[in-house]
């Protein structure tokens, strides 16, 4: 079974972007290499029961394990040392990552409360986008009545595009609704 965005890909966006930049190679049309998402849980600090909850949700959202990531310094005010657990990420690639951006632009984006689509300005310069979301409510697989903290988390979307405008193009052919 092939992923229905990875096909759309291949057969329609590849031809269309080395037509619209004029490439040469198939090769040097952009594609999306990862997906990091990296959930913040600062409360951890003070109860670590809440840890546990971000690492199950977040295995439920991109259907794998995340690791636990660390503080890299120690922070008085925020009573942190290094070494305590801060957080949980996970890196998706391939068809994993093809089924996550496609379950986001398809279903989740548009969940989202008062949505008029996604800023395009959130691209870091070498074709890299970044996106916040407020709630893990919009993904289908949280069952809203277990959720006991409502969290935020960073997408980042990494693309070997060389520029912002190559990656923008790549990314709205892929279906992300970019804000008019």
């Amino acid at each position: 079974m092939v992923n229905r965005l990875k096909e759309k890909y291949d057969k329609e966006i590849v031809p269309s972007i080395m037509e619209k930049f004029n490439y040469t190679s198939i090769m040097q049309a952009p594609k999306v290499d990862k997906i990091v998402i990296n959930m913040g849980v600062g409360d951890a600090v003070s109860n670590a029961k809440n840890l546990d909850e971000a690492v199950e949700e977040l295995t439920l959202i991109a259907g794998q394990k995340p690791v636990i990531t660390k503080a890299k310094k120690s922070i008085a005010g925020f009573r942190l040392r290094e070494g305590m657990p801060i957080g949980t990420k996970v890196t998706l690639r391939g068809e994993r990552m093809y089924d996550f951006l496609d379950k986001l632009v398809s279903v989740s984006l548009p969940r989202v409360r008062d949505f008029h689509g996604v800023s395009k300005r959130a691209f870091d310069g070498r074709g890299n986008y970044t996106l916040g979301i407020r709630e893990q409510l919009i993904f289908p697989e949280i069952d809203f009545d277990d959720v006991n903290k409502v969290r935020g988390m960073d997408i980042v979307i990494v693309t070997t595009a060389n520029s912002d405008e190559e990656s923008k193009e790549l990314l709205s052919q892929l279906g992300m609704p970019f804000a008019k």
